[in-house]
């Protein structure tokens, strides 16, 4: 018979005690913090590793890790980030919940913001929000950990940053091995801001450190037509409350050679502004090129790009 998540508690035994040195609950609605005591539904939590279920690589990752499961109705994953950098980061956490048979039944993600050196940050994961519910979910596994540093992180919401600019980017298209992403940036100040020409764009893999061996091409014809990301760069006058837009464009193609995997792509909006890091994931295959489009107003966009693959 499948074991359900309201079975998991009764298996595990003791209270769960957070016991860094310096352990903070996650703010926001991002982060979903424990209340005191660490339960779910006002039920006690239940032990942390090694009683929790499943393999040791599910439970840690990089920074973060599981340090528990909480009873009640809806039920709920209870989580760690510990920051050992030099200055704070903002990290984003996608988990997989998954069934006895190690399926994974849906996913979600968490974003912890500002997490100081030193310091360790508690959140949770409301089983029963999920597609899945509480009752199907054996398990939460850990299945990947980004971070930027917290003055870099990207804002779509929430007080204007200092510079008067909010700049983040989207989920991207994807088909046929050609992807699209659009770097978006939106005038939240008082005054005007000109642009012309093309973002600055920096290529940084899994531990932060620059991506060598790709040329970055203004045009992102240069890699495919058809995605709105080529043209002239003209002059912009973005007004307070207007956005613009600029592609970034390749292809995941593999042949010889080491395929190249950049998650991370640091931005500023032109030459002098803040560099904020996005992190669309790019997976350059062998191609060895990155084709970045002009900076466009937002009623540009294209509608008719390449459709989502599954």
């Amino acid at each position: 018979m499948r074991s359900t998540f309201l079975s998991l508690p009764a298996a595990l035994t003791g209270v769960l005690l957070l016991t860094a040195c310096e352990t903070e609950q996650a703010d926001g609605p991002s982060a979903q913090p424990p209340p005191s005591g660490a339960s779910c539904d006002g039920q006690p939590s239940h032990a942390p590793h090694p009683s929790l279920p499943g393999k040791a690589a599910e439970q840690e990752r990089e920074a973060v890790r599981i340090t528990g499961y909480g009873g009640g109705s809806r039920g709920c994953a209870l989580f760690e980030v510990t920051h050992t950098g030099s200055e704070p980061h903002t990290y984003t956490v996608t988990f997989d919940l998954l069934s006895d048979a190690g399926a994974v039944l849906d996913n979600t993600e968490r974003t912890v913001a500002g997490v100081e050196p030193g310091r360790t940050v508690s959140g949770r994961i409301e089983l029963g929000e999920s597609m899945a519910g509480p009752q199907n979910v054996s398990r939460v596994r850990i299945a990947k950990v980004r971070s930027v540093p917290a003055d870099e992180a990207p804002s779509t919401t929430g007080p204007c940053p200092a510079s008067g600019l909010r700049v983040y980017a989207d989920d991207g298209d994807a088909a046929m091995g050609l992807r699209v992403v659009s770097v978006h940036l939106e005038n939240c100040g008082t005054r005007p801001y000109s642009l012309h020409g093309y973002p600055d764009v920096q290529l940084l893999d899994e531990g932060h450190e620059p991506v060598d061996g790709v040329r970055i091409l203004h045009d992102g014809g240069s890699v495919a037509g058809g995605t709105g990301a080529d043209g002239p760069a003209l002059p912009l006058v973005l007004e307070p409350g207007e956005g613009a837009w600029a592609g970034l464009v390749w292809r995941n193609t593999v042949q010889a050679g080491t395929p190249v995997n950049a998650p991370y792509v640091r931005v500023r909006a032109k030459s002098g502004a803040d560099w904020v890091t996005v992190v669309p994931e790019l997976d350059l295959g062998t191609t060895g090129k990155l084709g970045i489009g002009p900076w466009k107003k937002r009623e540009e966009e294209p509608q008719d790009r390449p459709p989502s693959s599954p």
